[in-house]
This record gives C-alpha cells, structure tokens and sequence, in this order.
C-alpha cells in the first residue's frame, strides 16, 4: 500500500486538479490511501470531504509581499507550518507528497524534502506561482499544463481533468444536452461563460448583442454567473443561466465558445476540441493571455481584448466569424488537436516515477 499526500488548495484552480487526480489514484488501487493536505480557510475546506477525502489542515501563511509586521512574523509561522506537515507525514507513513500550489504547497515540499521522501510539482497555469517555483527546485519531477511555463525540469503534462469533461462524448451527448437547455439540437449554439461568478464585461457585451447573434442563425447559451442581475429577455434561441452545474453538457452543445481563459477553463475547451474566443481577464499578473497562448499558437483559438470587448466588438469580431463556414471549420480542426485528456494519467505516471527512482 501507498500513502499519498496531496497538497493544496485556495481556489478551484488548485482544488479541482488535486482531486481528479485523487480521484484517479484511487480508482487504479483503493488499497492506497490518499490523503489532502490544505487550510482550514480555503476552498479546499468544503470541497475535499464533500469528495470523500481527508482533509490534513496547515496554518495559512502567506508569503510576504511587503516588509512589514507579517513579514516579521513570517519566519516563525512557516516552521510552525514545516512542522505540522512533517507530523501529518510521520503520522500517516506518506510515501509522496504531490504539490499543486496554494499556501498548502510551499510548507509540504520543505517538509517532505525534510523527511527524505520525494515530492512531485504541478503547476495549472502558463505563469507559475511562488510555491511552485521555489519547490519546483528540489523536486523529484515537475508537471505543468502549458508548453512553455517557467519551471526548472518541467515536463508537459496538461492538466488533470474532471471524469465529466475526460469522458465526455460531445457528438452522442448532444441531443441530450439540447434538451436540458431548451435549444435545437440542429442548430449552432454559441456558448458565453465567464466562471462561476460570471464575467461583467462578457455579460454587458452580449446583453448588447444578443439579436446579432440569433440574427445569424446561431443560438445563444449565456451563462451569466450567480451574482449577475442581467434580465433574461426570454427570446426563443437565447438560453440564458445564472449558474450551470452541468457544465459538459454546455460543452457537448458548444459549436464555439467565448469566456475567459483561466487555466483549468482553456485546458478543458482545448481537451474536448472547440474552437474558442479568449478575453482574458485583465486584472492579475497576466496569467489568463499566457494560458490562452498554446492554443491561440495552433490556431484553435483567437484572443480579444477585455478593455474594448463590448457590443460592437462582438458584432465586428464574432458575428462574422458566425457566418464563416470555411474559418469556422478550420479553427475547429485545429482545436481538435490542441488538447490532452490525459493529464490525470499524465501527473500519475510522474508520481510513480518518482516513487520508483526512490526505491
């Protein structure tokens, strides 16, 4: 039996790779135990024992960005968080632990380093985080989602996936979808989506030009976010959504996509093959335009600017590409083979490599 600890956590960004690959260690042994290491703060909280798993807690300790008063603090709150990962190793017998980055992260690769056994990195986004790079340095094997992401020894391994999206079978499942979302499934569907929380400047934009779309003879699936006010006007062909907790059958639906591009967003559009129209959010260290980069590169994608995406924008840079048969087509074929499904199998043959080099 092998013990596995996972670590990180903050957002789904992290918390939703971790587990697709929890969840694929234990489909191939459910002899082995596979443990998560997060705080108590983190979305990791609800999300890991809501999947079944335990949850190992570590303080939070932010890395300092100023100097100030944490940062005098910072030292001392680290080893303390050193030291409790170290008795979550030595407690459970864990033989790996495996990173995905979040304030989890950084103490669990001092610790594992500490305790003499190997820790493996996986970095989501095409710009890495501050725990990834600095464990990225001692670690026995670094996976990351996109070509071309800073890290020492990083090998291309895409990102692991939920089982939905993985096994998604978008031309058998259409019919299906089109039911659940009120729209014909013989007519092409547009899908807008900004993230769980939606995306004010997708949302204006459309509300601006939804009759464009329609106009083209193409449907509109919108999903709004639930925190978004906007009137759904109710038209035959505009399917408008607060929130979608079935997100694959939007995706089985999707003849293209407009959103942004977080990470695990670009990965799963790219792994199921849909040509998409990027607006990366603007705000942040730019990571959204740099994930979006690959498949923009093998022409599965197009990026447009957040700043100037409104109604007009649509109309002059997505209706038109609507009605091109021949560019619509040749954006799909690319998007065809931009992705990988296989980044749960991908991160799992990293880990046992590491295990085995131990041995």
């Amino acid at each position: 039996m092998t013990s596995y600890l996972l670590a990180g956590g903050g957002t789904a960004g992290h918390v939703n790779p971790l587990l697709a690959v929890a969840d694929g260690l234990v489909a191939r042994d459910a002899s082995d135990a596979v443990l998560v290491l997060g705080t108590a703060e983190g979305l990791e909280a609800r999300l890991v024992p809501e999947r079944g798993y335990e949850l190992l807690i570590v303080d939070k300790v932010p890395f300092p960005r100023r100097p100030n008063r944490q940062a005098l603090a910072f030292p001392q709150r680290f080893r303390r968080a050193i030291a409790q990962v170290r008795r979550h190793i030595r407690t459970h017998g864990v033989d790996v632990v495996v990173g995905f980055g979040g304030y989890a992260s950084a103490p669990a690769y001092v610790a594992a380093r500490r305790e003499g056994i190997p820790f493996v990195v996986h970095e989501a986004n095409a710009k890495p985080g501050l725990a990834n790079v600095l464990g990225a340095r001692g670690a026995a094997a670094v996976g990351v989602a996109f070509p071309g992401t800073p890290l020492r020894r990083s090998e291309v391994v895409g990102m692991p996936l939920r089982r939905e999206i993985v096994e998604l079978d978008r031309a058998a499942t259409r019919a299906e979808a089109a039911r659940y979302f009120g729209l014909d499934p013989d007519s092409p569907v547009l899908l807008v989506f900004g993230g769980s929380l939606g995306a004010q400047r997708l949302n204006e934009a459309f509300a601006d030009s939804w009759r464009d779309v329609l106009g083209t003879g193409w449907q509109l699936l919108h999903v709004t976010g639930e925190r978004s006010d906007l009137a759904d006007p109710g038209a035959p062909g505009y399917a408008m959504r607060r929130y979608v907790d079935r997100m694959d059958l939007a995706f089985a639906l999707a003849d293209l996509i407009v959103s942004r591009s977080g990470a695990a967003t670009v990965s799963e559009i790219s792994a199921l093959g849909i040509p998409a129209l990027y607006v990366p959010y603007s705000v942040g260290n730019g990571e959204q335009r740099l994930n979006a980069a690959s498949a923009v590169t093998a022409g599965a994608a197009r990026l447009l600017d957040d700043a100037a995406f409104d109604g007009d924008a649509v109309r002059r840079e997505v209706v038109p590409l609507l009605s091109d048969s021949a560019r619509l087509t040749q954006i799909a074929e690319a998007a065809e083979s931009t992705g990988t499904r296989n980044g749960t199998a991908n991160v799992i043959a990293l880990v046992d490599r590491s295990l085995s080099t131990r041995k």
